[in-house]
């Protein structure tokens, strides 16, 4: 069982760094259909009609896709206040019982969040603008980044259990939870 969750856990920290470098270049090209757009708005009096559409939604794809490696990395928001206070093997177990109710929701959002993206590819919607786009594939970036965050959360919530477990044990090497990563399982 810890091999599968070694391999599986390299296979989806490669599919995060690869989805990362992907949002790069596409944050990039935000920056740059921006800049094109102020060129040919201000400069020459030729708006696009496409830009703010395509940048909009690849803002929402940027959000959606890269939460789950933001995760691992430990950039999400954090009330600690009353976690300061607490013993490390109390802190582990808070943060154990957050990533198994994050989870919870991540696992819900993704069901209703595929029942949407159903309902939109068997409506053909399309969107209200000049380009009218299908609001079908742009919307199937929520479940699939909610999936991405439901198991990060419960790789967080395993990381929790085997840290609190050596500390029971004695163990001074208790790794790092909170930045979970695939060194951890081996």
């Amino acid at each position: 069982m810890r091999k599968l969750l070694t391999k599986s856990g390299v296979v989806f920290d490669y599919i995060n760094s690869g989805l990362v470098w992907l949002l790069a270049a596409l944050a990039a090209f935000c920056w740059f259909s921006i800049c094109y757009e102020v060129l040919l708005r201000y400069f020459l009096n030729r708006p696009t009609i496409w830009a703010l559409s395509i940048v909009e939604k690849i803002l929402a794809i940027i959000t959606f896709l890269g939460a789950a490696w933001l995760l691992k990395k430990g950039g999400h928001v954090k009330i600690d206040v009353l976690e300061l206070f607490l013993p490390k093997r109390w802190q582990m177990v808070l943060e154990g019982i957050t990533s198994v109710l994050s989870a919870l929701v991540c696992f819900v959002l993704t069901w209703y969040g595929a029942q949407v993206v159903i309902e939109q590819f068997q409506t053909g919607s399309h969107d209200p603008t000049v380009l009218a786009l299908p609001q079908g594939p742009f919307y199937m970036v929520i479940p699939i980044g909610f999936f991405l965050l439901f198991i990060q959360y419960l790789r967080n919530a395993y990381g929790c259990l085997v840290d609190w477990r050596s500390l029971q044990e004695g163990s001074s090497d208790n790794g790092n939870h909170a930045n979970y990563k695939e060194e951890d399982m081996r």
